[in-house]
Protein backbone atom coordinates (compact mmCIF):
# COMPACT_ATOMS: atom_id res chain seq x y z
CA UNK A 1 0.00 0.00 0.00
CA UNK A 2 3.26 2.36 -0.37
CA UNK A 3 3.17 4.77 -2.86
CA UNK A 4 5.96 6.49 -4.68
CA UNK A 5 7.85 8.71 -2.99
CA UNK A 6 8.24 12.55 -3.93
CA UNK A 7 4.27 12.59 -5.76
CA UNK A 8 2.39 14.17 -2.90
CA UNK A 9 3.44 18.06 -2.50
CA UNK A 10 4.24 19.01 1.08
CA UNK A 11 0.88 20.37 1.95
CA UNK A 12 -0.56 17.25 1.16
CA UNK A 13 2.06 15.47 3.00
CA UNK A 14 1.20 17.79 5.96
CA UNK A 15 -2.27 17.59 5.96
CA UNK A 16 -1.99 13.80 6.11
CA UNK A 17 0.80 13.98 9.70
CA UNK A 18 -1.86 16.19 11.46
CA UNK A 19 -4.76 14.11 10.76
CA UNK A 20 -2.69 11.04 11.76
CA UNK A 21 -1.57 12.82 14.53
CA UNK A 22 -5.13 13.75 15.56
CA UNK A 23 -5.94 9.91 15.71
CA UNK A 24 -3.23 8.72 17.14
CA UNK A 25 -3.84 11.33 20.06
CA UNK A 26 -7.46 10.46 19.83
CA UNK A 27 -6.18 6.59 20.75
CA UNK A 28 -3.55 6.98 23.40
CA UNK A 29 -5.89 7.56 26.43
CA UNK A 30 -7.14 4.04 26.18
CA UNK A 31 -3.66 2.90 26.41
CA UNK A 32 -2.34 5.03 29.23
CA UNK A 33 -6.21 3.53 31.36
CA UNK A 34 -5.41 -0.40 30.29
CA UNK A 35 -1.96 -1.01 30.70
CA UNK A 36 -1.88 -4.01 28.90
CA UNK A 37 -2.68 -2.63 25.51
CA UNK A 38 1.23 -1.00 25.77
CA UNK A 39 2.33 -4.94 25.73
CA UNK A 40 -0.28 -6.00 23.04
CA UNK A 41 0.41 -2.65 21.10
CA UNK A 42 4.11 -4.10 21.00
CA UNK A 43 2.94 -7.22 19.71
CA UNK A 44 0.81 -6.19 16.86
CA UNK A 45 3.55 -3.76 15.62
CA UNK A 46 6.15 -6.98 15.75
CA UNK A 47 3.81 -9.47 13.97
CA UNK A 48 2.61 -6.65 11.32
CA UNK A 49 6.42 -5.82 10.72
CA UNK A 50 7.07 -9.54 10.08
CA UNK A 51 4.42 -10.07 7.64
CA UNK A 52 5.15 -6.82 6.26
CA UNK A 53 8.93 -8.08 5.42
CA UNK A 54 8.33 -11.52 4.81
CA UNK A 55 6.33 -10.74 1.62
CA UNK A 56 5.85 -7.72 -0.71
CA UNK A 57 5.58 -7.54 -4.18
CA UNK A 58 5.58 -4.30 -6.64
CA UNK A 59 2.03 -4.20 -8.16
CA UNK A 60 0.82 -0.99 -10.76
CA UNK A 61 1.54 2.25 -8.22
CA UNK A 62 1.69 0.62 -5.10
CA UNK A 63 2.76 -2.68 -3.20
CA UNK A 64 0.98 -5.64 -2.45
CA UNK A 65 1.99 -6.22 1.01
CA UNK A 66 0.98 -9.50 3.67
CA UNK A 67 -0.96 -7.18 6.15
CA UNK A 68 -2.58 -9.67 8.52
CA UNK A 69 -4.66 -7.18 9.85
CA UNK A 70 -7.19 -9.18 10.89
CA UNK A 71 -5.80 -12.07 12.84
CA UNK A 72 -3.89 -8.85 14.78
CA UNK A 73 -7.36 -6.88 15.63
CA UNK A 74 -8.90 -9.90 16.86
CA UNK A 75 -5.95 -11.50 18.90
CA UNK A 76 -5.38 -7.90 20.04
CA UNK A 77 -8.09 -5.36 19.66
CA UNK A 78 -9.07 -2.38 17.91
CA UNK A 79 -6.17 -0.28 19.39
CA UNK A 80 -3.75 -1.93 19.96
CA UNK A 81 -3.89 -3.09 16.51
CA UNK A 82 -4.42 0.76 15.08
CA UNK A 83 -1.46 1.85 17.48
CA UNK A 84 0.69 -1.01 16.31
CA UNK A 85 0.59 -0.18 12.68
CA UNK A 86 1.70 3.02 13.16
CA UNK A 87 4.69 1.67 15.22
CA UNK A 88 5.11 -0.91 13.11
CA UNK A 89 5.67 1.24 9.84
CA UNK A 90 7.88 4.22 12.22
CA UNK A 91 10.52 0.83 12.66
CA UNK A 92 10.38 -0.51 9.13
CA UNK A 93 11.29 3.16 8.17
CA UNK A 94 13.84 3.91 10.55
CA UNK A 95 15.51 0.12 10.10
CA UNK A 96 14.71 -0.65 6.25
CA UNK A 97 13.58 1.86 4.54
CA UNK A 98 14.33 5.60 5.54
CA UNK A 99 12.63 7.08 2.45
CA UNK A 100 9.23 6.04 3.92
CA UNK A 101 9.53 7.93 6.92
CA UNK A 102 8.30 10.94 4.34
CA UNK A 103 5.06 8.92 3.67
CA UNK A 104 4.81 7.77 7.30
CA UNK A 105 1.57 9.61 7.68
CA UNK A 106 0.10 8.52 4.76
CA UNK A 107 1.06 5.04 4.98
CA UNK A 108 -0.36 5.09 8.70
CA UNK A 109 -4.31 6.35 7.29
CA UNK A 110 -4.14 3.64 4.34
CA UNK A 111 -3.77 1.00 6.94
CA UNK A 112 -5.83 2.97 10.28
CA UNK A 113 -9.02 4.38 8.11
CA UNK A 114 -10.06 1.07 6.88
CA UNK A 115 -9.68 -0.49 10.17
CA UNK A 116 -11.97 1.94 11.98
CA UNK A 117 -14.66 1.97 9.01
CA UNK A 118 -14.17 -2.23 9.79
CA UNK A 119 -14.66 -1.74 13.61
CA UNK A 120 -17.19 0.77 13.88
CA UNK A 121 -19.11 -1.40 11.57
CA UNK A 122 -19.03 -5.15 11.08
CA UNK A 123 -16.44 -5.67 14.15
CA UNK A 124 -18.54 -4.04 17.09
CA UNK A 125 -21.40 -6.62 15.85
CA UNK A 126 -19.20 -9.48 16.00
CA UNK A 127 -20.24 -12.57 17.93
CA UNK A 128 -18.94 -15.27 16.74
CA UNK A 129 -16.13 -16.59 13.94
CA UNK A 130 -16.44 -18.35 10.80
CA UNK A 131 -15.22 -18.31 6.96
CA UNK A 132 -17.77 -16.36 5.57
CA UNK A 133 -17.57 -13.49 8.80
CA UNK A 134 -13.97 -13.41 8.26
CA UNK A 135 -14.09 -13.14 4.53
CA UNK A 136 -16.24 -10.10 4.71
CA UNK A 137 -13.99 -8.24 7.56
CA UNK A 138 -11.02 -9.00 4.95
CA UNK A 139 -13.35 -7.52 1.98
CA UNK A 140 -14.07 -4.33 3.57
CA UNK A 141 -10.86 -4.20 5.08
CA UNK A 142 -9.19 -4.51 1.75
CA UNK A 143 -11.33 -2.98 -0.41
CA UNK A 144 -11.09 0.22 2.24
CA UNK A 145 -6.91 0.24 1.81
CA UNK A 146 -6.92 0.23 -1.84
CA UNK A 147 -9.28 2.73 -2.70
CA UNK A 148 -6.86 4.87 0.72
CA UNK A 149 -4.10 4.32 -2.40
CA UNK A 150 -6.86 5.03 -4.98
CA UNK A 151 -7.25 8.37 -2.65
CA UNK A 152 -3.76 9.54 -2.21
CA UNK A 153 -2.81 8.64 -6.13
CA UNK A 154 -5.80 10.98 -7.63
CA UNK A 155 -4.32 13.74 -5.50
CA UNK A 156 -0.89 13.35 -6.22
CA UNK A 157 1.44 15.14 -9.16
CA UNK A 158 1.05 12.12 -11.07
CA UNK A 159 -1.75 10.91 -13.29
CA UNK A 160 -1.91 6.80 -13.00
CA UNK A 161 -4.25 5.32 -15.42
CA UNK A 162 -7.29 3.96 -13.86
CA UNK A 163 -6.27 0.51 -15.09
CA UNK A 164 -3.35 0.48 -13.29
CA UNK A 165 -4.84 1.21 -10.04
CA UNK A 166 -7.43 -1.29 -10.93
CA UNK A 167 -4.67 -4.09 -11.21
CA UNK A 168 -3.28 -3.23 -7.97
CA UNK A 169 -6.91 -3.32 -6.24
CA UNK A 170 -7.66 -6.71 -8.06
CA UNK A 171 -4.27 -8.20 -6.76
CA UNK A 172 -5.70 -7.79 -2.91
CA UNK A 173 -8.11 -10.21 -3.98
CA UNK A 174 -5.56 -13.31 -2.94
CA UNK A 175 -5.12 -11.83 0.30
CA UNK A 176 -8.75 -11.80 1.09
CA UNK A 177 -9.01 -15.61 0.10
CA UNK A 178 -6.03 -16.53 1.57
CA UNK A 179 -5.84 -14.46 5.01
CA UNK A 180 -8.92 -15.91 6.58
CA UNK A 181 -7.00 -19.31 6.72
CA UNK A 182 -4.51 -17.41 8.80
CA UNK A 183 -7.34 -15.89 10.70
CA UNK A 184 -9.25 -18.53 11.80
CA UNK A 185 -6.15 -20.94 12.56
CA UNK A 186 -4.62 -18.08 15.14
CA UNK A 187 -7.91 -16.85 16.69
CA UNK A 188 -8.92 -20.71 17.19
CA UNK A 189 -5.12 -20.88 18.99
CA UNK A 190 -5.70 -18.31 20.74
CA UNK A 191 -9.12 -18.86 22.43
CA UNK A 192 -7.32 -22.35 23.17
CA UNK A 193 -5.19 -21.01 25.21
CA UNK A 194 -7.39 -18.76 27.56
CA UNK A 195 -6.81 -19.94 31.04
CA UNK A 196 -4.00 -22.38 29.52
CA UNK A 197 -1.12 -20.13 28.55
CA UNK A 198 1.60 -18.39 31.22
CA UNK A 199 0.35 -15.85 32.57
CA UNK A 200 2.16 -13.39 30.83
CA UNK A 201 0.30 -14.45 26.87
CA UNK A 202 -3.07 -14.46 28.80
CA UNK A 203 -2.39 -10.98 29.26
CA UNK A 204 -1.23 -10.03 25.98
CA UNK A 205 -4.28 -10.96 24.08
CA UNK A 206 -7.83 -9.29 24.65
CA UNK A 207 -9.71 -11.74 25.94
CA UNK A 208 -12.95 -10.25 26.53
CA UNK A 209 -12.71 -10.10 22.34
CA UNK A 210 -11.47 -13.58 21.87
CA UNK A 211 -14.77 -14.75 23.59
CA UNK A 212 -17.13 -12.55 21.80
CA UNK A 213 -15.85 -13.88 18.34
CA UNK A 214 -15.09 -17.76 19.23
CA UNK A 215 -14.90 -19.94 15.95
CA UNK A 216 -17.62 -21.80 14.30
CA UNK A 217 -17.68 -23.75 11.63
Amino acid sequence: MHIEIGILTDDKLLYAGVAATALVAAHLPTVVRKPANLLRTALAAFFFSLLMQAWHLPIGPSELHMVGAMPIYLLFGFVPTLLGFGVGLFLQAALFEPQDMLHLAVNFLSLAVPLMAVHHTLGQRLQQLSVRKVLQLDGVYYTGVTLMVGFWLSISTETTAFAQWAAFAASYISLVLLEPVLTMGIVALGSRMQGKAPRLLQWALDEAWLKRTAVTA
